[in-house]
């Protein structure tokens, strides 16, 4: 009898775990890291419900989803009705949320939010629309309804780049004296919740990024400094909350370096998330294009040798 009930109770608990493993939300902005965490979570045998945020997120993601709906941003009430009609409790955020329309005319009439983002709005972001206080907001808002954010790197954590060289080309000592001083400012960049990625050429800080993202910063910069050559840095903030806003880079990334004239890009290891690592380093290799993964201990190092 009591070896039955055993039995039993194992066999509740791991439907209750398979059950728990095979429905993931999903909430989609731009770029690729949506669709690869749809295929990675999908091949771990976990069910995708993705909302896509329209106008940022693939079509893509409608094929690689097991569920997909589009989503207008500023419709915080409509997604959480979406999640809870698909059984759907715990939710990733991932790719690209653009911000910039938050500060375009007539906004208002333009979103069009419901009362949830109205709600969420003035609650928690009212006096502070930093990154970090708008997408912890979103999370709050969800958490009302017993939804609860995630990361992505909880299922697929090999996206995180591992430290080392990636490319075959190697920085310049005065390359890496740039990235030594883009590294302490966007630091402090980061504390400050202004952005991630910094661009320096012979220790001149060349642009900043803010609202506008790594790819339009690098644009600028190559606007500002038309002879090319300079060192992109882009690491993590160091009060880095995993669920959101993780360092990402990809191919896009590298196309946009090559074109503004970008020569060195450097990265925070185990901190940065890399789209398609083999491709990119193959890439960087072709154009030319030194990628290095490190930490700040290892920055010192170098510069000490």
């Amino acid at each position: 009898m009591l070896m039955k009930e055993l039995q039993t109770i194992i066999s509740d608990n791991s439907q209750r775990q398979i059950g728990s493993q095979q429905q993931i939300g999903l909430l989609a902005g731009a770029g690729r890291f949506p669709i690869v965490f749809a295929e990675q979570a999908r091949q771990q045998g976990h069910s995708v419900c993705c909302l896509g945020i329209f106008g940022m997120a693939s079509e893509e993601l409608s094929d690689v989803c097991d569920t997909f709906h589009w989503i207008p941003l500023a419709r915080i009430g409509r997604a959480i009705k979406l999640f809870q009609r698909e059984d759907v409790n715990r939710i990733v955020m991932a790719g690209k949320i653009e911000k910039t329309v938050l500060f375009s005319p007539f906004r208002i009439f333009k979103l069009l939010p419901d009362l949830r983002t109205l709600h969420m709005w003035y609650r928690y972001a009212r006096n502070d629309r930093k990154d970090d206080t708008l997408l912890l907001a979103v999370i709050k808002e969800f958490e009302r309804d017993n939804l609860f954010f995630e990361s992505a790197l909880d299922y697929c954590p090999e996206l995180l780049v591992k430290h080392g060289f990636l490319t075959k080309r190697r920085p310049s000592h005065s390359q890496w004296e740039d990235i030594k001083m883009g590294w302490d400012i966007a630091k402090q960049m980061g504390q400050l919740d202004i952005g991630q990625s910094i661009v320096i050429n012979d220790k001149a800080v060349i642009a900043v990024e803010a609202i506008e993202g790594t790819d339009r910063a690098i644009q600028r910069a190559g606007q500002l400094c038309k002879r090319g050559g300079f060192t992109v840095v882009k690491v993590a903030k160091p009060q880095q909350d995993r669920r959101f806003d993780v360092p990402t880079v990809g191919i896009k990334t590298l196309q946009t370096m090559h074109e503004a004239g970008g020569r060195v890009l450097a990265i925070e290891s185990n901190q940065t998330i890399m789209i398609d690592q083999k491709e990119v380093a193959d890439l960087a290799d072709k154009l030319g294009i030194a990628i290095v993964s490190l930490n700040e201990e290892e920055l010192t190092l170098q510069l000490a040798s």
